[in-house]
């Protein structure tokens, strides 16, 4: 429903910005058609009024109408309201005595005015269209089996439970479990990540990947609002509006400036006025003065650059959950890391083999042979590392010790593959091993034959991120872990982590976090599967690869669509250049407006110089704005 409406709204926006061009072109030729007349005729002040009323109310008229909404709500001081009095005013200019007819000018701040707010529409429109790029994952319909027929339905209509068919080329309408089929999918709108990832019975299939190439018979597991694309759509959505605390500066900053500038408005008229008497000079003067302090640049700049910033970072696969925590991300001193899954591939692998009386292959071959059938992630991962299973040998007589190991015939032969414990308990003499990990060791007929050390693989650019970090400025990375203390230093040392904690239980990882807190900004970033405390618990939860996890999606302030820890210092760069921009936006349109106010005061400004300051201003900011995209 919220995307109809959406929908619509953009629509809106649209047919807004047309009407928009069509007021200000048919203004622009009134204007020039009634200078003309002005210079050809000679008639009464209140003629040419009327005459240049028509292209004034034709772009003023909304502008006015804000503006006295304004009032009513006692939001007095808005820009609308600014631009108001000053047009208004240099209007009235004309009827005072002595004084020349400002009419042409009015008109034109007016029309300045309305150009300067198309650029911000179209602008914004540029960065939501990239964002819903990004976000190209809403899928339109799903095709569901029901009484023996598949029927397209619109994926709102199924329910969990459900049996739906995807075809190559659709994109996947909800979250589910694949019943038959193998494929591989497409996650690049979601993670970022281009290369496809390969799927077959069983596993989890997220919704907004694109299956490409094999047809999938899918079990619904959640319907399509609680599904991931629509997650993740709505986390896009509903981000700008959580503000940032420069936008908030933005507010604060109007409260403070619009009353001083009104009131030294009102000073630049009564003062010299009162001494010299030349009152529509100092009345001009205190209107331009009016014109120029209106901050449309900041007012529209600011934000936009934030929504610039929020959608830069989603291409590339990083959701930032609102302004303020780009705001925070800018300003991180410790990242802290979870080790498994995070910085390490959660997978086990076989990553040395040290054989006593046989070869290696040999080893392997036996201890693969043996935990065949078990579901132990160590057997999978010797399975893994000896895939070539012929069957040449007769494996009987398995019997598994739970905590020890698994003891079988092969081709006759006793064989153990399992712990310490086991190899006492079958009478072989274990040998120690300097390697981190974990230790399988192997015996036959009683006699020990070797090990096979079985570790977590560090991920491929758990270093570089590291590093990354600290060159973009983080000034502490810590590493925490419920692995034991040589497990935990060797992936320590490893990747290069400030410092480490280890053997936590969850709990144990709250209380090391709050022990950092008070050292500066932190981040907690996890796979988020249990981590949901810690990242609540952090000055920002960057959750990672947690597309599956909802619990993560919740707590996180910043959600990393795939598993890449280098993304991390991606977010916090991205952060970073927005806030530089907004910073520049920000002081480059404070040092105009005090130039051209300084100059009004002294008369040197004309009522052109200070609509161009300001317009000109704004569609420069507006413009650099737009850089926080790239």
């Amino acid at each position: 429903m919220a995307h109809e409406h959406n929908h619509e709204h953009h629509h809106h926006q649209e047919e807004e910005g047309h009407g928009r061009l069509v007021k200000i072109i048919a203004a622009t030729v009134l204007l020039a058609a009634a200078v003309i007349i002005e210079k050809k005729t000679a008639w009464a002040t209140w003629q040419y009024l009327l005459m240049y009323l028509i292209p004034y109310l034709i772009v003023g008229w909304d502008t006015l109408k804000e503006a006295a909404e304004g009032l009513f709500h006692g939001e007095a001081l808005s820009e609308d309201f600014l631009m108001s009095i000053a047009t208004l005013g240099a209007l009235a200019i004309g009827f005072m005595p002595g004084a020349e007819t400002q009419f042409p000018e009015a008109v034109f701040v007016m029309l300045f005015f309305q150009v300067g707010e198309m650029f911000e529409e179209v602008a914004e429109g540029r960065s939501r269209k990239s964002i819903s790029h990004l976000m190209d994952i809403r899928p339109d319909s799903a095709n569901v089996e029901r009484n023996g027929d598949v029927v397209t339905v619109h994926p709102e209509e199924v329910v969990p439970g459900e049996t739906i068919v995807i075809r190559p080329g659709e994109k996947v309408p909800m979250d589910g479990v694949v019943l038959e089929g193998s494929s591989s999918l497409d996650t690049v709108a979601l993670t970022g990540e281009s290369v496809p990832r390969s799927i077959r019975e069983g596993d989890e299939i997220l919704s907004g990947c694109v299956n490409l190439s094999g047809v999938l018979r899918v079990k619904t597991t959640k319907a399509f609002g609680e599904s991931t694309a629509a997650k993740i759509l709505d986390l896009v959505e509903n981000a700008a509006e959580k503000k940032s605390r420069s936008e908030s500066f933005i507010t604060r900053f109007a409260k403070v400036y619009t009353p001083i500038v009104v009131a030294l408005a009102v000073l630049v008229v009564i003062v010299p006025g009162a001494i010299t008497g030349q009152w529509a000079t100092w009345l001009y003067r205190g209107l331009m003065f009016l014109v120029v302090s209106c901050p449309c640049a900041l007012v529209i700049s600011v934000p936009l650059t934030f929504f610039g910033g929020l959608g830069g970072a989603s291409r590339n696969g990083i959701l930032v959950k609102g302004a303020n925590m780009l705001d925070a991300l800018a300003g991180l001193e410790t990242v802290v890391f979870d080790k498994t899954g995070t910085l390490t591939e959660g997978v086990f692998e076989v990553t040395a083999v040290h054989p006593q009386v046989i070869d290696q292959t040999e080893l392997l071959h036996l201890a693969a042979h043996v935990e065949r059938h078990s579901t132990h992630p160590i057997a999978m991962a010797l399975r893994n590392a000896y895939p070539d299973e012929h069957d040449d040998c007769t494996i009987e007589n398995v019997r598994e010790t739970a905590g020890h190991g698994i003891i079988a015939t092969v081709n006759g032969r006793e064989v153990a593959v399992g712990n310490a414990k086991l190899m006492e308990k079958v009478g072989a003499e274990s040998r120690p091993c300097h390697h981190q990990g974990t230790i399988v060791h192997v015996a036959i007929d009683g006699e020990y034959a070797g090990h096979i050390v079985i570790s977590d693989r560090v991920k491929a650019d758990a270093a570089s991120a590291i590093q990354a970090l600290h060159a973009a400025g983080v000034s502490r990375t810590v590493m925490l872990t419920g692995d034991d203390e040589k497990v935990a230093a060797a992936v320590a040392a490893a990747v290069g982590v400030d410092s480490f904690r280890a053997g936590l239980l969850p709990a144990g990882k709250v209380s090391a976090v709050e022990q950092l807190l008070p050292q500066g900004r932190l981040a907690f970033v996890g796979d988020g599967i249990n981590d949901a405390p810690v990242l609540t618990r952090a000055d920002i939860g960057i959750a990672m690869g947690a597309l599956g996890s909802d619990a993560a999606i919740e707590a996180a302030d910043v959600v990393l669509m795939d598993d890449k820890p280098s993304k991390v210092a991606t977010a916090v760069r991205i952060a970073r250049r927005t806030l530089r921009i907004a910073r520049e936006n920000i002081w480059f349109a404070i040092g105009v407006k005090v130039l051209v106010l300084v100059l009004a005061a002294l008369g040197l400004a004309t009522m052109w110089m200070a609509v161009f300051a300001d317009v000109g201003v704004t569609v420069l900011a507006v413009l650099n704005a737009t850089r926080a995209l790239r």
